[in-house]
């Protein structure tokens, strides 16, 4: 092992470590600082004594979002308006089952809960390992995921549609409120529906979730006179942290994305993410 070089070990698993770190922080600036703090950190290791590297630098990475997310939670507290993950755009042959809703459910865990049920649930480690990872004994590990799993288990989908079937009321939904069809649109939306906008107060955006189908739809009204009037246009179609959506430019050359979470062939829930800070990653591949 170690005649070959640490980045040569290290490339491989980029992107697993990327993985475990954006979840376990919903930023993908930061999950990028943490996995390169982390290959400096295998740069000064002494690799001879490790006997799985995947297992070492899943333990390293898990280590430093633990402390990463105790600045990240006082963060949060003050944030304005609701919080939103980072916005993250799968590839076409991938599919993610840890959707957006989930990892909002994740905020609501201690850090610890968090990286037990991600590592065991999410990525299959045992609960040796987690204990390795997270420096508590296996029984507490599985009781941190056992408690995680209780408090998210609302999250999980409970009436999936297909990726086929989401897109195609993606694309509904997004001639619907562009095109003010309100009446079109009230048949997409479930009754209880609710729209969450961040803006994190660099961009406007509503301070508080809008609850309910009139409610929604009237936010709608507002916003379709003015859409196409600004110079809005549709970038893509594709899948945002798991569910379908759509990312656009708005006013002012603003960019934006919309998730949809759709259960029994109706929009259950809206996600919007407007600020500018956790768009920068998305910058250069829509720019044109």
């Amino acid at each position: 092992m170690a005649r070959e070089s640490p980045a040569a070990l290290f490339d491989p698993l980029r992107p697993r470590l990327m993985r475990i770190a954006y979840r376990m922080l919903g930023s993908i600036a930061d999950a990028e600082d943490v996995v390169q703090d982390a290959f400096l950190r295998w740069m000064k290791t002494d690799r001879v004594t490790v006997r799985s590297p995947e297992a070492f630098l899943s333990r390293i990475v898990t280590r430093l979002c633990l402390d990463r997310l105790k600045s990240a939670r006082q963060r949060r507290e003050v944030y304005c308006g609701p919080w939103l993950p980072e916005p993250f755009i799968e590839p076409a042959d991938e599919v993610d089952d840890v959707t957006l809703p989930l990892m909002i459910a994740l905020e609501r865990l201690s850090p610890l809960e968090r990286a037990a049920f991600l590592l065991h649930d999410v990525f299959g480690l045992g609960f040796d390992e987690v204990s390795g990872a997270i420096g508590r004994e296996t029984g507490a590990c599985r009781q941190l995921a056992s408690r995680a799993r209780a408090h998210i288990r609302s999250a999980r989908p409970r009436f999936p549609v297909s990726r086929e079937r989401g897109l195609e009321i993606a694309e509904a939904f997004f001639e619907a409120s562009r095109g003010g069809d309100m009446q079109r649109l009230q048949a997409l939306l479930a009754a209880d529906v609710v729209a969450s906008a961040d803006g994190g107060g660099r961009i406007p955006a509503s301070a508080t979730p809008i609850c309910g189908r009139e409610a929604v739809i009237r936010l709608h009204e507002r916003l379709a006179t003015s859409f196409w009037d600004d110079g809005s246009r549709l970038l893509r179609f594709g899948f945002i942290n798991g569910l379908p959506g759509f990312i656009t430019k708005e006013a002012g050359n603003v960019l934006q994305t919309t998730a949809l979470l759709v259960e029994r062939d109706l929009v259950a829930a809206i996600y919007v993410v407007r600020n500018p800070d956790k768009l920068r990653h998305l910058q250069g591949s829509m720019s044109h």
